[in-house]
């Protein structure tokens, strides 16, 4: 899409229009062959005008100035011009070129991918796989009222497995997923193919474990469980909307407060290549920027998009971020992770006598204005005498966001990510989370969940 008529964007006290031309292509598998195979391509644009904090906002699915122009006289009715027109500046782009572009990649490799994995998942008392291929390219482009010009291409890459194994009646499932951005060679790099293996052998392990046992105990959380927690606990909580909403009282009014252990630090960067939650600018024209949420345990600042920082009287930190041209963008994370600490991983394991070690985090729930959640240990494993002991099954984590970023006493130097769509007002970003080992010595319950 070309852009010239920037009297457009003159009104208000901000505007931005968002172009966006993206495709997508998803596979799954299941029951030994492709049994879902869909794709599609979609353009489209949105007009937005910010004004005494109101946000008024439209997309249309034909793109042009012409619709354009048509739709914005509603949305600036009763709307101040502002007081001159946009000054064009230097256009800024992020367009990589890629090795393996994914539009070039035959879909018969890509099928060929999930067919070997599928045979290395395929054990014995395998009953049931399930593989999820998906690949997603954005172009996008964004004027602003402020003269700003940008220009960038995303792809992101996923693979997903779920595995369900049986034996005499009972059942056990395992899960996991990788992505990121990139080209076709992520999926090599990432080996998914023997990920698939590791993930029937961990629905297998499941069949014979124990359940965990219930109560509250020391729990160790290895890097390798990712950063769900954090994500959950303790980033959406520091999203600027949820502070100014009361949504997040705890953390209203905690800039320069200590909310955490001294060795705790929560960094929140989009610039990271190669992560799912990587870009180069956010939804309203802003450049990525790595921010310090919590620096050794104090609160520095907020997540913010342009009205939320607008409404504090701060600049955006450039966490603006929109599903698509269909909505309005809202502060979001990205990359969001506890920093590395000064501990050794071994050394962390060895501190607990008994307790439960975390090795892989599955899904849960926060209750924002607490910050008390519940997640699900998708694998896990009882400490005992310092080691690493027998696979459990069955068990959950309850506690509170806010107490546990104070009780966590002990930092490990390695790091491990994990991946997903985060859900919110209505909208998905992709979103990585990362996180150290780390030891919780209280204030963590361990609960059964239903086999």
């Amino acid at each position: 899409m070309q852009f010239s008529d920037w009297d457009l964007l003159a009104y208000g006290d901000f505007a931005d229009l968002f172009w966006e031309n993206s495709r997508s292509l998803s596979i799954r598998w299941e029951g030994g062959k492709v049994e879902r195979l869909t794709g599609g391509q979609e353009c489209g644009a949105g007009l937005r005008v910010l004004w005494n904090d109101q946000t008024r906002y439209v997309s249309a699915d034909d793109p042009t100035l012409e619709s354009l122009r048509r739709l914005a006289k509603p949305l600036v009715a009763g709307v101040p011009r502002a007081t001159r027109v946009p000054v064009p500046q230097s256009p800024q782009s992020y367009v990589p070129r890629l090795s393996h572009p994914l539009e070039f990649i035959p879909v018969e490799q890509k099928v060929a991918l999930l067919e070997q994995a599928y045979a290395a998942a395929s054990l014995p008392q395998v009953r049931q796989i399930t593989i999820g291929y998906g690949e997603s390219e954005r172009h996008l482009k964004i004027w602003t009222s402020e003269g700003v010009a940008t220009e960038e291409r995303r792809t992101i890459l996923t693979f997903s497995l779920t595995v369900v194994a049986e034996k005499e009646g009972v059942l056990q499932t395992a899960y996991d997923s990788v992505s990121g951005t990139g080209d076709f060679s992520y999926f090599a790099k990432q080996n998914v193919v023997g990920l698939a293996r590791r993930v029937a052998e961990r629905a297998v392990l499941r069949l014979s474990a124990p359940s965990a046992p219930a109560g509250e105990m020391p729990i160790i959380v290895a890097a390798s469980a990712g950063g769900t927690l954090i994500h959950e606990a303790i980033g959406h909580p520091l999203e600027a909307d949820a502070v100014q909403k009361d949504v997040s009282p705890t953390y209203k009014g905690s800039i320069g407060k200590v909310v955490g252990n001294e060795k705790i630090s929560v960094l929140e960067d989009p610039t990271m290549r190669g992560q799912r939650g990587f870009y180069a600018f956010d939804d309203e024209g802003i450049p990525a920027q790595r921010v310090v949420l919590i620096e050794n345990g104090v609160l520095k600042t907020y997540l913010y998009d342009r009205q939320t920082a607008m409404k504090d009287g701060v600049s955006s930190n450039g966490h603006g971020r929109r599903e698509s041209f269909r909505h309005r963008p809202i502060p979001r994370m990205a990359n969001t992770f506890v920093a590395p600490g000064p501990d050794d991983p071994q050394k962390i394991l060895h501190s607990v006598e008994t307790g439960l070690l975390v090795t892989k985090m599955g899904g849960g729930q926060v209750e924002p204005a607490t910050g008390d959640f519940v997640f699900e240990v998708e694998e896990g494993f009882l400490i005992q005498n310092g080691q690493k002991g027998p696979l459990v099954r069955s068990a959950n984590l309850m506690g509170n966001g806010p107490d546990v970023l104070k009780a966590i006493d002990l930092v490990g130097s390695d790091m491990g990510w994990s991946v997903g769509t985060c859900g919110k007002d209505g909208q998905g970003a992709p979103v990585s989370d990362g996180l150290p080992t780390l030891r919780i010595p209280k204030g963590v319950v361990i609960g059964g969940v239903s086999d």
